[in-house]
């Protein structure tokens, strides 16, 4: 039985679903963290976009925005609920999350990648990433 979940949330459905299914399933100490991906990440635009306060300001809302929809779910279903924002690397930071924080299973959305590679289109980047390399059960919703 689980005893701290962790649900990465993106602000995608699949992610509201994700925490829905977290909050239903598991009776224990549920997190949600948010990953603000830096603006010279690769998983940005800041290839395309030059990176400014601005964005970084909107990027860092949108992250509060989605901790404060998340919160509001968990109260919805009488549930108590930690939250995260970090900055990095979603997958990587997801990782790191589980091995400092004593997380025992995550919850994740799932979503459709390139056409070339079935895993991550079945999965998602992050998700393929994060099953591929957790050392704790992952469940993805989808």
């Amino acid at each position: 039985m689980a005893s701290h979940v962790l649900v990465p949330l993106d602000g995608s459905p699949l992610a509201d679903d994700a925490l829905a299914h977290a909050l239903d399933t598991f009776d224990c100490r549920v997190t949600v963290l948010n990953v603000v991906t830096p603006l010279d990440g690769g998983m940005s635009e800041g290839g395309i976009l030059d990176a400014d306060d601005e964005r970084e300001d909107a990027a860092r809302d949108r992250a509060e925005n989605l901790i404060e929809r998340a919160r509001r779910q968990a109260e919805e279903a009488n549930r108590d609920l930690d939250t995260v924002v970090e900055t990095g690397d979603p997958a990587d930071t997801i990782l790191a999350y589980v091995d400092d924080h004593d997380v025992d299973h995550v919850v994740m959305g799932g979503h459709g990648g390139a056409k070339s590679d079935l895993a991550s289109r079945l999965l998602g980047t992050v998700a393929t990433v994060v099953v591929g390399e957790a050392p704790v059960t992952v469940t993805v919703v989808r």
